[in-house]
């Protein structure tokens, strides 16, 4: 907090009226209320106002962060060096002026100092003056909004360009990095928006009853899959993600990783999980340092939901997430500063690839078993870079799963089974990302690398669950309800009739053996076409090539092989059949019409008649 002159009485945001946000619903309605002057401030939709509040809000909670450090560091005794320095904190320039609070600095400056000299124009602020006469710009009109787009911005994105710069210097540019200018189109409605964020602290925030401030962030990042917006699929549905986590169970001192980051909720939930928010359970400094520094790493191309992946992920408590900007499938990089060091492979990977996305040829170049098919490349991505015995959840379209009739796709699940214990398939419901912008049916996969055994496949069984007959939509999202009897089930792995499980060993051996009879007579017919070709090479060293018995065994030939293939082709789809994975419930009821064609003619009649009365009723309004 901002150091006070009045015994400490004045509250930390400088407005002194005490104010607490004790239950969700006032905290969620605050934000909405800045989202409000956004709307009208030339930020209309969520994909324009939640970016702008992204890197605001991130200042703002940087700021309190590092005065609450370097207070630390001063009763203890040691060094701090902040990140910022004057007048480029929030203290200085975005908060609102306030005699009664000192803003911690050598000049013994007050809060909000440099925002008073801006909006009073007053003559320490002579670099305004200076643009002016240099033609930067025409006029003063708005110099504090001049000075943010002109000094601030500026300022915040070369930190990392620093000598020395330090993670969280090169954090800060980062967020910043997608920021030209502010999007709030008046100094007084960019004001009236600081004003009320600087409201939010840790002193106006009673967390103890209601959820911390990152979950109100992920409510604005979700806003960004809604109808007309894009921003859904950068976004996975939080009780899938708590969910998959609670599955995966990452522990501290493993590694964990997002290979398509989006706005960054497999990690902050993984934070959330290994912290043991709920029951306090990191006490040893050196492993909330690891947590905190070494943990989390991602990658993530967009330029926008990168830098508000950084900032969420800083909301949520991670000091230092090593996120890699760039394609991660083509490997080209707009910036890996923050990912040095990174290994190669990880403990936990938990991801969700993009629903349909294509690549072209520059991404397949990398990888062993070549498709356009965006989640395939992912898929083999990830078997890369999961350690020995390292575990990974992933969300997949169903399409993936069930398609055995391209290569790409059978030989990347081949490469699963056989490197990887698939252990478990769960079937998500349709809808399930309705609410973040997608249709799609998916599925959860979860295994671990276990390859111990070359003589055989890592996979020989799947305990598949299926949730597909839970109807799920905008309105009623799935809850934490609807997994209870997952996790009841889960440690034995018991069939139910939502669960079953799957001998995938014996489905490749009972195939093996169909298959057999028809590669024997491929094999038959090969040897046979090998032999009538010896006949063509006599015949033509023999210089009779133009006689009819070569023409006779050169189309035989022909057909042989013709035979030979589809015999053979025919017993590859009969083994490829076995990486057909779809959830199909054994124990699923199908509904059944038991109507009497008398009763259907009826229901087809009425239905008619129904059809036709709407038809009147338009021919009516249509005159």
């Amino acid at each position: 907090m901002a150091r006070t002159r009045k015994n400490n009485t004045a509250n930390g945001n400088g407005n002194g009226n005490g104010r607490k946000y004790t239950s969700q619903q006032s905290l969620n309605s605050y934000i909405k209320s800045i989202c409000d002057i956004m709307r009208r401030s030339n930020c209309a939709g969520a994909l324009q106002y939640v970016p702008e509040l992204t890197w605001i809000l991130f200042l703002r909670i940087l700021d309190e962060r590092e005065q609450q450090e370097a207070e630390y560091a001063e009763a203890v005794g040691i060094d701090f060096s902040p990140s910022l320095q004057s007048p480029y904190r929030w203290r200085d320039w975005a908060a609102p002026f306030d005699d009664s609070l000192f803003a911690l600095d050598s000049e013994q400056h007050f809060q909000g100092w440099k925002r008073l000299q801006l909006c009073e124009h007053t003559k320490e602020a002579t670099e305004l003056q200076e643009l002016k006469e240099k033609g930067f710009i025409s006029d003063l009109s708005q110099p504090f909004k001049t000075w943010v787009d002109f000094f601030l911005i500026p300022h915040l994105k070369q930190l990392k360009d620093q000598e020395n710069a330090t993670p969280k210097q090169k954090i800060i540019s980062e967020v910043i990095s997608g920021v030209e200018r502010v999007r709030i189109d008046t100094q007084k409605n960019l004001l009236d928006i600081l004003d009320k964020v600087h409201e939010i602290s840790s002193e106006n925030v009673d967390d103890t009853h209601i959820f911390p401030l990152s979950q109100v962030y992920e409510g604005l990042l979700l806003q960004m899959g809604e109808k007309g917006n894009d921003g859904g699929q950068f976004f996975t549905p939080r009780i899938v993600v708590r969910f998959m986590v609670q599955v995966i169970d990452p522990q501290i001192g493993e590694t964990v990783y997002d290979a398509g980051l989006g706005t960054g909720g497999f990690p902050a939930q993984s934070y959330e999980h290994m912290a043991g928010k709920d029951n306090c359970k990191i006490t040893d400094p050196q492993q909330l340092n690891i947590l905190k520094h070494q943990t989390f790493y991602g990658r993530e191309k967009d330029n926008l939901i990168y830098s508000i992946a950084l900032a969420n992920l800083v909301l949520h408590g991670i000091d230092e997430p090593h996120i890699w900007h760039g394609n991660t499938l083509t490997g080209g990089e707009a910036y890996g500063g923050l990912f040095a060091d990174a290994p190669d492979q990880y403990d936990v990977i938990l991801m969700n690839p993009p629903f349909g996305g294509k690549e072209g040829k520059e991404a397949q170049t990398g990888f062993d078993y070549k498709t356009s098919a965006t989640q395939v490349l992912f898929l083999q991505h990830l078997l890369k870079s999961l350690k020995p015995h390292g575990r990974c959840g992933i969300v997949l379209d169903e399409g993936i799963l069930f398609c055995t009739n391209k290569e790409a796709f059978v030989a990347t699940k081949r490469k699963l089974l056989q490197e990887c214990n698939l252990w478990c398939i769960v079937s998500l419901p349709a809808g399930t990302f309705v609410a973040a912008g997608g249709g799609v049916k998916a599925n959860i996969l979860f295994f671990e690398k276990d390859k111990t055994d070359e003589t055989k496949d890592s996979t020989e069984k799947i305990w598949y669950y299926d949730l597909s007959d839970i109807k799920v939509g905008k309105r009623t999202p799935l809850t934490e309800a609807d997994f209870e009897d997952f996790f009841r089930l889960l440690p034995t792995r018991g069939d139910s009739p939502k669960s079953w499980t799957v001998d995938i060993a014996a489905r490749k051996a009972e195939a093996a053996v169909k298959a057999a009879p028809l590669e024997e007579q491929a094999e038959t017919l090969n040897q046979q076409a090998t032999e009538l070709r010896d006949r063509l090479a006599a015949l033509k060293k023999a210089k009779k090539q133009d006689t009819e018995e070569y023409s006779e065994i050169e189309q035989a030939v022909k057909e042989i092989e013709k035979e030979a293939r589809e015999f053979k082709n025919q017993a590859q789809a009969i083994k490829d059949a076995v990486y057909d994975l779809k959830a199909v419930n054994p124990n699923a009821k199908a509904e059944e019409d038991n109507r009497t064609p008398d009763e259907l003619l009826d229901f087809i009649e009425a239905k008619g008649s129904e059809v036709a009365e709407i038809l009147a009723n338009l021919r009516k309004k249509g005159r």
